[in-house]
This record gives structure tokens, C-alpha cells and sequence, in this order.
């Protein structure tokens, strides 16, 4: 272990997870206010090595909250409106049309599906970036927009696309001067860290075990995916998450951060794949909105306007505007075997019992 600053029923909750086999390892962080981030770490990565508050994790989706604060910083500086048509920008887009706007494109109601089509960018060595760039420029719309909630890489990597365009560069150099840089993130999308990243236990994936293998792998990290490529520490994950919580006041403006925040999908339903299908399903501008899904990463008691996102690789990062406050769970193994939903809300409830008084 190393800070044991927690509460005691937190450091509890997080321990029986751990002691239970649900997953090798936890890092957490909480913040509160003004208050000191509490932090605790238990057990190990996949390897077998001990987790440490600067160990770097693959934050998975985590990275589309990064993404879009990139975009509400340029709309913020008047360098693109949240409703212009992704036409304006990306006008040879395949699902450009006028209402593909930005703003549905951040809350997943473009109409765009999950993925780009495995035969317009197939997994294997010489995947890159520009490749998977352009079968986000090629994939048409599965449903028309604003008629439901369909989370989507697509539609982030377009974003990423969008913020290429806007600021002149590559998309991971635009991350790391408008997002990563200014919030005093220690994060890498697309380069390799200078400490290698925990190992994640679990990968459900035909290429577990080699040497294509998502996020274990240099070649997952190589791909620089706008929607899920960054690695981190629990204290990065943390700070793109506080943005949204108004930390530091002057990242965003008070009017558009308070916009992210707000439901963008009004009664429509939808989500991920099943059983992650809720109606209706919430989402602001970037963030996964609690509302009253089930099931969810985080309990009930949190609140329907709390807010934040999860990542596939055992991540998740959520806020409490109410209590002003805010936890980061990465653990060491991979989400899809149902942990982080089965598990994630029980450590949450111990933290807002710590916390919420």
C-alpha cells in the first residue's frame, strides 16, 4: 500500500474488492472542497506489481472527458460554436449533415455507431491514427440524429478530428496545449511513457497475450485513440475530471462548463451495449450523467445530477457537485468482466458515507 489517508471504511470497501478476487488491484483518489486528495492503493497489476500513487494506468474512456474539454476550451476561445454542423469543420464527413452538430457528437445523439467498421480499419500491425482518422471520416450514420443514445468512438474521434482542424496540429499535440499541459497532467496519448503502465488482468480480446493486445501493448498505445488512449496517474485522471467541477475557476468558462453539465438528450434512451441501455439515458456535454440509471458504475445515492465517465480498462472517474466531491477508481482488470458495475458502486456508497455528512 501507500497513503492509507482514506477513511477507514473506505480503505475497507476497497480492500474487501481486492481480498474478494474481483480484481488484482485499486488505486483511489477522493477530493473534497479545498481539502488535501485522499489516496490508497491495493494490490497489484496483472504482472504481479505492487500499485503506486504515480503508477501510470491506461485510462481507456476516461480520455473522452480530456477530448472534450479540448473542444469546450476552443469554444470557450471562440475558435468554434458547440451547435456549428461538423460540416463546417469536416465537410467531406460522411455523416455530415446539419444536424450532426458538435454538441451531438459530445452527448453520443448523432446517430453514429459504437465503432468504425473493423473492415475500414482492421485491427492488426500498421494500424494507426490517420488510418483510423479516416474510417471515422467514411462511417455513415446507423440511425437518424437526435433519436436516440448511442455511445460512440466514432463520433470522439471526429472530435478529434475536428480540434486537428481547428488548432493546426495533431490532435495529441492540441490535447497537450489546450487540456493536459494547463490542468498539470502527467499523461501520454500515442507516445510511450517513461515507466511502463500496469499491466491490466483480464483482457477479453482475441489478441490477449500478444503483442497487439488493448492496453497492454506498445502497439495499443501507438494508436493515440481521441476516444481512449491516454495512460496516466490517479491524480491526472482526477484533474480532468475536477475541470468540470470548476478546478482550476479559470479553465472554463462558468456559463459553458455549467452547459456540460446539463442534460443534452432530453427523454431519448440508449447507452453502450446491453445491459448498459437505460431509459432514458442522460449525458452532457463529454459527461456520462448518473440520472437514474441502472445498473451504473456508481449507486443511487450519488445523485442524478453526478456526473463523470468510466473507462474498459477498469476505470472510472466521478463527481458529486452537491458535496463537492470526487473520486477516480482505476483497478487492474479489464471492465467487461463486470466488476467495475457489480463492485464500483459499493465503494462508491462507502465514500459518500465517508464524505457526504
Amino acid at each position: 500500500m501507500t497513503d492509507q489517508t482514506v477513511p477507514t471504511e473506505v480503505q475497507v470497501a476497497v480492500e474487501t474488492v481486492v481480498s474478494g478476487g474481483h480484481v488484482p488491484g485499486i488505486m483511489l483518489a477522493v477530493a473534497q472542497g479545498d481539502r488535501p486528495v485522499n489516496y490508497v492503493a491495493v494490490g497489484v497489476d496483472g504482472a504481479g506489481r505492487p500499485i503506486a500513487r504515480d503508477s501510470l494506468f491506461p485510462i481507456a474512456s476516461i480520455t473522452k472527458l480530456a477530448t472534450a474539454l479540448a473542444v469546450l476550451r476552443l469554444a470557450d476561445a471562440g475558435e468554434l460554436a458547440i451547435d456549428d454542423p461538423l460540416g463546417v469543420y469536416l465537410p467531406s464527413a460522411a455523416c455530415a449533415q446539419p444536424e450532426v452538430t458538435l454538441r451531438t457528437l459530445l452527448s453520443h445523439t448523432s446517430g453514429l455507431p459504437l465503432d468504425v467498421a473493423r473492415s475500414l480499419a482492421p485491427y492488426a500491425h500498421g494500424l494507426d491514427w490517420p488510418t483510423l482518422a479516416t474510417a471515422c471520416m467514411l462511417t455513415p450514420l446507423e440511425a437518424p440524429p437526435l433519436t436516440r443514445v448511442q455511445y460512440s468512438n466514432v463520433g470522439y474521434g471526429l472530435l478529434g478530428l475536428v480540434v486537428e482542424q481547428r488548432c493546426g496540429v495533431s490532435f495529441r499535440e492540441a490535447l497537450h496545449s489546450l487540456v493536459l499541459e494547463p490542468l498539470g497532467v502527467e499523461a501520454y496519448l500515442g507516445d510511450e511513457p517513461p515507466r511502463q503502465p500496469m499491466v491490466i488482468a483480464d483482457v477479453r480480446s482475441s489478441h490477449a497475450n500478444s503483442d497487439l493486445e488493448p492496453f497492454n501493448s506498445r502497439f495499443w498505445r501507438s494508436l493515440a485513440l481521441p476516444w481512449g488512449g491516454l495512460y496516466s496517474t490517479v491524480e491526472g485522471a482526477l484533474r480532468i475530471l475536477l475541470a468540470f467541477q470548476g478546478r482550476p475557476t479559470s479553465f472554463l468558462s462558468p456559463e459553458l462548463r455549467s452547459e456540460a453539465l446539463q442534460n443534452q438528450t432530453g427523454m431519448l434512451n440508449g447507452g453502450f451495449v446491453k445491459p448498459l441501455m437505460w431509459s432514458p439515458c442522460p449525458w452532457g456535454l463529454g459527461a456520462d450523467l448518473r440520472g437514474t440509471k441502472e445498473p451504473h458504475w456508481v449507486p443511487a445515492e450519488a445523485g442524478p445530477t453526478s456526473f463523470g465517465h468510466s473507462g474498459a480498462s477498469g476505470a472510472l472517474a466521478w463527481a458529486v457537485p452537491e458535496l463537492d466531491l470526487a473520486w477516480v477508481i482505476l483497478g487492474t482488470r479489464a471492465a467487461d468482466s463486470g466488476w467495475l458495475v457489480r463492485r464500483g458502486p459499493g465503494i462508491g456508497r462507502a465514500i459518500l458515507q465517508a464524505y457526504g455528512t
